[in-house]
């Protein structure tokens, strides 16, 4: 009987183990010269690691510099925004952060702001 009540306790707490890893959702960019290679890899140390991507980026982002008060001249920078969103462990973020020392990834979880900077629950 023990052993019975023993396998049903079991069996009932075992959907809660997973749960007691946290999955949070985050975003992670690269430079533009990551090399694809690299951005698989991550990507497939968070799958493994449980986690799942959610989106990918390619995006061209456009910074625009005023190089004269006078002129109004404009400068236009161009970056190749290369990176993913994910909902992963903290310790899948931990783990893709020591792939490469090169290419350092920049990591933001993601969350919503509203227009005047304040977080959103």
């Amino acid at each position: 009987m023990k052993l019975l009540s023993s396998i049903l306790l079991f069996g009932l707490l075992m959907p809660f183990a997973g749960a007691a890893q946290s999955y949070k959702s985050f975003i992670v960019t690269y430079p533009q010269d990551t090399p694809d290679s690299l951005l698989c890899l991550v990507k497939e140390a968070i799958t493994k690691a449980g986690g799942i991507i959610t989106h990918e980026y390619h995006l061209i982002k456009y910074s625009i510099l005023t190089t004269s008060a006078q002129f109004f001249e404009l400068e236009v920078l161009i970056h190749n925004i290369r990176g993913f969103a994910a909902k992963a462990s903290a310790d899948a973020v931990e783990t893709i952060l020591t792939l490469s020392a090169e290419y350092t990834p920049l990591i933001e979880e993601d969350k919503v702001v509203s227009i005047n900077g304040d977080l959103v629950d």
